[in-house]
């Protein structure tokens, strides 16, 4: 098992991939808040780890106490650490759920949401999966809402697929960066355009995180 409170070291390195994507990630955060409609939203990250994007975005963003957040983490000491964070922020309306992100019901409290970040999922889960939770997305999301995603565009490069299919599930594309990193990562940005038609939430498990 990877042990994940390591791998986020790679973010303190300011010339490492992984913080070329989380600054990319933060950018477009800011801008899906500038561009959200006026009044409360609802914000949710599934696979959160320590919340390194939305826990460094919102403390100094003008729309932070229109934000209500779910960090939805399995690792515990991830989850901590955010928790820790959020406190530390003054972040009350911040809450960080240890869960399975994989299993709808355990954040469908929180749905639907007006932001949506899909980050660090794609790379570790099969293909099946990516496309299940895909075709899901527009069930988890209030109108309009706007949906934050990466996948690495290593061989073969699934990202083409991925972008396909969020169209095909009504979401127009704002953004896709490709990062020129050794991971070849990729960011994308969606927004729901399709009118929201009331459904079941999914109840069997979107993906299996470590299958990909």
């Amino acid at each position: 098992m990877r042990n994940w409170v390591d791998w986020h070291l790679g973010y303190d390195d300011p010339a490492s991939a992984l913080s070329a994507r989380l600054e990319c990630i933060r950018a477009h955060l800011r801008r899906a808040l500038d561009d959200a409609p006026a009044g409360p939203l609802r914000l949710v990250s599934l696979c959160a780890g320590q919340g390194r994007d939305v826990l460094a975005v919102l403390p100094r963003h003008e729309r932070r106490d229109d934000v209500a957040a779910l960090l939805v983490e399995l690792d515990s000491r991830n989850a901590g650490l955010a928790w820790r964070t959020a406190a530390e922020a003054g972040l009350d309306q911040v809450q960080v759920r240890e869960a399975d992100a994989g299993l709808v019901a355990n954040y469908a409290d929180y749905l639907p949401a007006d932001i949506l970040l899909l980050c660090g999922i794609f790379g570790n889960v099969s293909d099946a999966d990516i496309e299940r939770t895909i075709k899901a997305a527009p069930a988890l999301c209030a109108p309009g809402a706007t949906v934050l995603w990466t996948r690495h565009r290593r061989a073969p490069d699934r990202t083409p697929s991925l972008r396909a299919w969020f169209a095909q599930a009504g979401f127009d594309e704002v953004a896709f960066d490709s990062l020129d990193t050794e991971t070849l990562t990729g960011v994308g940005v969606n927004r729901l355009s399709r009118p929201v038609v009331p459904v079941a939430l999914p109840a069997n498990p979107l993906f299996t995180f470590g299958t990909g």
